[in-house]
C-alpha cells in the first residue's frame, strides 16, 4: 500500500512538473500609450489560453527598446519607431529588432476640466511648451501662470511632441515631467493651471478636459482622415520573426477580435486606418 501511495504522489508531481514546464510566461514591457490596448488584450487572450501568463510592465517606449536589446522580454511596447542607434544596439547584440504597428493614435493636450480654453494652435502649443507664454490670459483663458506637464524623456510620446510640435527645442526647463500618461492626467487634474499631452485612450480622464488643435478634435475619424495634425502609430516589437505563443498573442492583437479591442480603448485598428489611405487615394 505504502509503494502504491508513493508511487501516486510521485506520478502527481511529475505531471505537476510537466503542467508547469508547458506553461508560457510572456513578460511585455514599454509604453503606457500602449498599455490599455495590451493590457485588454492580454486578459482576452489568456482567458482562451490557459496555460500562458502575460505579465506587463509600463514605463515608456525607450525602457521597451532597452528591454528588447537586453533580452528580458520577448514583445516591446512602443509608441514610436525605434531609434537607429536603438537598432545598432540589438544588432550588436544578436537582436534582430522587427516592427509590427498595432494601431494609430493622436497625441492631444488636455488641461484642468475648469479651463475655459478650448482650442490651441500647433504655434501655441511650441511657444507653451518651449516658455515662450507663460500665462493663460494670453490665450483667452483666465489669468494664472501657466504649469506645464511634459512626459520624461524615456517615452516614445515625450520623443514625437518634440518632433512634431517642439520641431526639436528643448522642452521648457520648468515643465514638470511625468512617468507615464496616468501620472500626467492625475498631474492635470489637481491643478487649474496645468497642461499636458496624452494618448487617445487618455483623454477621458476624470477632473481633464481635451483641446482642440489648429480647430480639429483629436478622435478616431479625424485621424483616419488626416485633419488632426498630430497622428502616430503604435507599434510592438519582437526579436525577429515572432514564434510560440508571443506569435499566438501578437496574431491576436492584429485579429478582427484584437483591433476590436484597439478600438473599444479610443485608438484606431490598423485595418480602419489603411481602408482610409486608399479611399483618399
Amino acid at each position: 500500500m505504502k509503494r502504491l501511495i508513493a508511487t501516486a504522489l510521485s506520478t502527481l508531481a511529475l505531471l505537476g512538473m510537466a503542467a508547469t514546464a508547458m506553461a508560457t510566461d510572456i513578460a511585455v514591457k514599454g509604453s503606457t500609450t500602449v498599455q490599455p490596448i495590451m493590457q485588454k488584450a492580454a486578459e482576452a487572450f489568456m482567458a482562451q489560453n490557459k496555460g500562458v501568463s502575460i505579465s506587463i510592465s509600463a514605463s515608456g517606449s525607450g525602457d521597451g527598446a532597452k528591454a528588447m536589446i537586453d533580452g528580458s522580454t520577448p514583445l516591446a511596447m512602443m509608441s514610436r519607431e525605434m531609434k537607429e542607434s536603438e537598432v545598432k544596439q540589438a544588432k550588436d547584440k544578436g537582436v534582430n529588432p522587427k516592427q509590427i504597428i498595432i494601431a494609430y493614435d493622436c497625441l492631444t493636450p488636455v488641461v484642468h476640466s475648469s479651463n475655459p480654453v478650448k482650442n490651441l494652435t500647433m504655434d501655441q502649443l511650441k511657444d507653451i511648451y518651449t516658455g515662450k507664454i507663460k500665462d493663460w490670459k494670453d490665450l483667452g483663458g483666465n489669468p494664472g501662470q501657466i504649469v506645464v506637464v511634459s512626459r520624461d524623456s524615456s517615452s516614445g510620446t515625450f520623443e514625437y511632441w518634440n518632433e512634431h510640435v517642439l520641431k526639436k527645442e528643448r522642452v521648457f526647463a520648468g515643465a514638470l515631467m511625468q512617468a507615464s500618461n496616468g501620472a500626467v492626467s492625475q498631474t492635470v487634474a489637481k491643478n487649474k493651471y496645468a497642461i499636458a499631452y496624452v494618448g487617445l485612450a487618455y483623454t477621458h480622464a476624470p477632473g481633464t478636459k481635451a483641446l482642440s488643435v489648429d480647430g480639429v478634435h483629436g478622435s478616431v475619424d479625424n485621424t483616419l482622415n488626416g485633419t488632426y495634425p498630430i497622428s502616430r502609430g503604435l507599434y510592438l516589437y519582437t526579436n525577429g520573426e515572432p514564434s510560440g505563443d508571443v506569435a499566438k498573442l501578437v496574431n491576436f492583437i492584429l485579429s478582427e477580435t484584437g483591433q476590436k479591442i484597439v478600438a473599444s480603448v479610443d485608438y484606431v485598428p490598423v485595418k480602419a486606418a489603411k481602408g482610409a489611405k486608399k479611399a483618399k487615394k
